[in-house]
C-alpha cells in the first residue's frame, strides 16, 4: 500500500481543484478521544457464516460494490442484503461456474432490482471475469484466493489487482500513476471486519490498509473543514453536474481524501497513544455520511468505486 500512500501525497501536493487544509485535519483530531467504534455490520444487511461461503460472498459483493448513484432509489445496502438473500436461497449461487454465466436480467432478479442497474453491462462483465479466475488459478474458491496470501492483507490486494483486472483502481495524473485500489482494498477490509481480525480476516499488516476513496468520504471530508474546493470545482458538484472519470478533478478528489485521513490517522495517534487503523477511520467516515441525507458528494460513473 506504500503505491496507495506514496501517489496520494503526490497528488495532493500538485493539486489544483482539492486542498487538504491542516488546520481543517487538526481540529478534527482535536474532537476525537479514540475513534467511535462502529461495527462491520451495524446495518444488518451483509451474510455471514463464518466459513468459506462468507469469503466467496464478500468477493462478489466488492466486485459489484460501485456506481449506485444514477438510480437514485439504489444504494449498496441493496447489493449487501440482495446478494444475502440470494445466497442464502441458494448455497451454489456464487459458484465459479454459475458466476461466469449470469445475465443483466439474472443479476436484476438475483437482487430483486425492477429495472436495469447502472453500468449493468460492466457488472455482468465483472462477475463473469471472477468465476473464470477462480475457476482458473484457485479451484473455483475465493476462500483458497485469501489462503494463499500468508494472512498478508498487502498481498492479499496484490493478488486480486494481479488476477482480475476489474480490481486495478489506478489512473494517471499530471503524468504520474495513482494507485487508489478501493475495491481491493475492501475485500480486505470486509474479511477483517466480518470475521473479526480471525481466521479468513486474520491478516498481520491490516493497519497498511488506506481508506477506501469512493464519492461519500470526500464529502464528510468537506463538511468537516478538512477539504478545500476550488469554486468551479464546487458549482460543479453542487449542480449534480458530472465529473469525468480519470479528469484531475475527480483522482484529486479520492487521492486527497487518501492523504488526508492518513494526516489525521497520525494526528489521533499521537494524541491517544495508541495504533489507530484506517480501516476504522474509513469506517466511521462512511457511516457518518450515510446518515446525512443532504450529503452532496461529486457523480462519476466509474467501475471503481
Amino acid at each position: 500500500m506504500d503505491d496507495v500512500r506514496a501517489s496520494s501525497a503526490w497528488v495532493a501536493s500538485h493539486s489544483s481543484h482539492v486542498v487538504v487544509d491542516s488546520s481543517g485535519i487538526e481540529k478534527v483530531a482535536e474532537t476525537i478521544d479514540t475513534i467511535p467504534k462502529v461495527e462491520w455490520d451495524f446495518e444488518g444487511i451483509h451474510y455471514f457464516d463464518n466459513g468459506p461461503l462468507t469469503v466467496q460472498y464478500l468477493l462478489v459483493l466488492d466486485a459489484l460494490n460501485f456506481c449506485f448513484w444514477p438510480d437514485k432509489d439504489l444504494n449498496y445496502d441493496n447489493l449487501a442484503a440482495g446478494l444475502k438473500e440470494a445466497i442464502q436461497n441458494d448455497k451454489s449461487v456464487f459458484d465459479a461456474d454459475r458466476l461466469q454465466k449470469y445475465t443483466g436480467s439474472e443479476l436484476r432478479e438475483l437482487l430483486k432490482w425492477p429495472r436495469p442497474l447502472p453500468l449493468e453491462d460492466e457488472r455482468v462483465r465483472l462477475l463473469h471475469e471472477v468465476g473464470f479466475e477462480l475457476e482458473r488459478s484457485f479451484d473455483g474458491k475465493a476462500s483458497n484466493l485469501v489462503e494463499s496470501c500468508g494472512k498478508s492483507a498487502v498481498k492479499l490486494v496484490a493478488l486480486v489487482t494481479r488476477h482480475f483486472p476489474g480490481f486495478r483502481d489506478h489512473s494517471i495524473y499530471k503524468g504520474h500513476q495513482v494507485f487508489l485500489y478501493k475495491r481491493a482494498q475492501i475485500f480486505a477490509a470486509d474479511l477483517w471486519g466480518a470475521f473479526g481480525g480471525q481466521g479468513y480476516g486474520e491478516f498481520y499488516d491490516i493497519g497498511s490498509i488506506t481508506i477506501m476513496a469512493d464519492y461519500i468520504v470526500p464529502a464528510v471530508l468537506r463538511q468537516l473543514g478538512v477539504l478545500k474546493y476550488s469554486s468551479t470545482l464546487a458549482s460543479t458538484i453542487e449542480a449534480n453536474s458530472q465529473i469525468v472519470a480519470g479528469s484531475e478533478e475527480e483522482i484529486e478528489l479520492r487521492a486527497c481524501s487518501i492523504y488526508a485521513v492518513e494526516k489525521m490517522k497520525e494526528l489521533i495517534s499521537m494524541k491517544s497513544g495508541k495504533k489507530v487503523l484506517s480501516i476504522e477511520l474509513d469506517l466511521w467516515l462512511w457511516s457518518f455520511g450515510i446518515q446525512c441525507p443532504g450529503l452532496q458528494h461529486h457523480r462519476t460513473l466509474s467501475i471503481y468505486y
